[in-house]
């Protein structure tokens, strides 16, 4: 009787916890094509300014890589009405913080102020689209700063390569995710004045952007707030975006990849997957949870713990707007040999695709997911984050509100169906990440 009643507590936790999550948020379009989402939270007294370009490292043009990432750093360069070197002196002398980050599909901008400052985030953004500084002077700064973090998150990282995204190459074939999101520097290096700002002006306009403003605010104000900064910007044409189709493979790849950053050898096998768009997606990560999320996976008990094979192993997923990456990866140890840890894998795949899971390990992953998502969204800049990654590459703001819905109707059946489908061996690509001497 007593287990009952705690699994009964548990089950109105749960409950309790999904609905005290539920974002609320108002959303609309500004004259000129921007799209604006409010979110109101008074528990604390700061506010989000928070701007997407639907632009990244996959728009780039043959020849011309490492734009998008190079204007995450250009536009903290400083603007018309903001002094060359000033951006986060203003941030920090008026309490706040800010940063940004770009991908394959999108880049990212944001500012948390106290709430009394919102009028300043929002100027800053409508200048950082409106009045950048886009000369020469910026453009060698900017370059050396871009080659610094190279050098530090990729040349000399140990399995740089792997989590930054510079095997994808071996992944695609024609799409330009198979492409470092980085680039490559030698573009960069060979880019003019002229073909940076003739990106700016392809991608960065409002008809191409999401605004998010999330926390303490008075909406009335801030919606004209919004108008007067941001809706006298003009819009623009925007460039037709192409959709590469990737070929499915058919026959599995082997390659060879080299990092003189590592003493021992990696094995990742790498896949494929549907858009983060797509329910299968979603399915992708319950599987990479039930294999490699935690000392209780499965490949870490039985590779790490129970076999002494491995020192460590992994699983993840990167979900992006076209296509996704799934990898399953693992460092041997001791005299365990790359292909042995490849058999030891594909036993635990196989049995996920022809097994269905227990009760007990699929409430577990339902578990891990309402924690994720709890602490994702524990924050107005997590949350900002996800209203405009919704909006912009899901197609759908509301799905913050769904996350836990789907999670939660995942079945066996399913589990077992998209791992067969996904992880067949004819589709994947297996990657011996290699210690290279200097």
């Amino acid at each position: 009787m007593r287990k009952r009643v705690i699994t009964l507590a548990s089950a109105l936790l749960v409950g309790f916890s999904a609905n005290a999550q539920k974002v609320e948020f108002e959303e609309y379009d500004l004259n000129n094509g921007m799209h604006v989402i409010l979110h109101q939270d008074s528990s604390a007294p700061v506010v989000t300014v928070a701007v997407m370009y639907h632009v990244g490292s996959k728009d780039e043009e043959t020849g011309k890589t490492g734009m998008a990432h190079f204007y995450e750093h250009l536009l903290f360069t400083g603007t018309k009405n903001i002094g060359r070197g000033e951006w986060n002196k203003i941030e920090a002398a008026n309490g706040g913080t800010g940063n940004a980050n770009t991908n394959w599909d999108r880049t990212y901008y944001y500012e948390t102020f106290p709430s009394n400052n919102l009028q300043l985030g929002l100027w800053m953004e409508s200048e950082r689209l409106l009045h950048p500084i886009i000369d020469q002077k910026a453009v060698d700064t900017q370059n050396e700063v871009v080659k610094e973090e190279k050098r530090q998150r990729m040349d000399n990282a140990p399995y740089g390569k792997i989590i930054y995204g510079d095997v994808y190459n071996h992944i695609f074939d024609k799409h330009n995710y198979g492409r470092p999101m980085i680039g490559y520097i030698k573009d960069l290096d060979a880019a003019t004045l002229a073909e940076f700002q003739d990106f700016y002006n392809k991608w960065y306009m409002p008809n191409n952007a999401v605004l998010v403003v999330a926390g303490d605010f008075e909406k009335a104000s801030t919606k004209k707030m919004i108008k007067d900064y941001f809706e006298p910007i003009p819009a623009r044409t925007l460039a037709k975006r192409v959709k590469v189709v990737e070929p499915e493979r058919t026959q599995e790849k082997r390659v060879k990849e080299y990092d003189t950053n590592i003493q021992l050898p990696a094995l990742l096998l790498a896949h494929k997957t549907p858009s983060m768009k797509e329910r299968d997606s979603k399915i992708l990560d319950v599987i990479s949870t039930i294999l490699s999320d935690g000392r209780s996976s499965r490949l870490y008990k039985k590779l790490v713990d129970d076999k002494k094979k491995a020192l460590q192993v992994f699983s993840f997923a990167r979900t992006l707007e076209d296509y996704s990456v799934y990898n399953i990866g693992a460092i041997p140890l001791g005299e365990t040999s790359l292909d042995d840890l490849i058999k030891e894998m594909d036993e635990e795949i196989e049995k996920l695709q022809t097994e269905l899971i227990s009760d007990r390990d699929l409430q577990k992953v339902r578990n891990k997911f309402e924690n994720q998502f709890v602490a994702s969204n524990s924050s107005i800049e997590g949350i900002a984050n996800s209203l405009a990654r919704n909006y912009m590459l899901v197609g759908d703001t509301n799905q913050i509100n769904k996350e836990l819905e789907v999670i939660n109707s995942i079945t066996k059946e399913e589990i077992r169906d998209v791992a067969k489908k996904y992880l067949a061996k004819n589709r994947r690509v297996v990657i011996e990440y290699l210690p290279k001497k200097k």
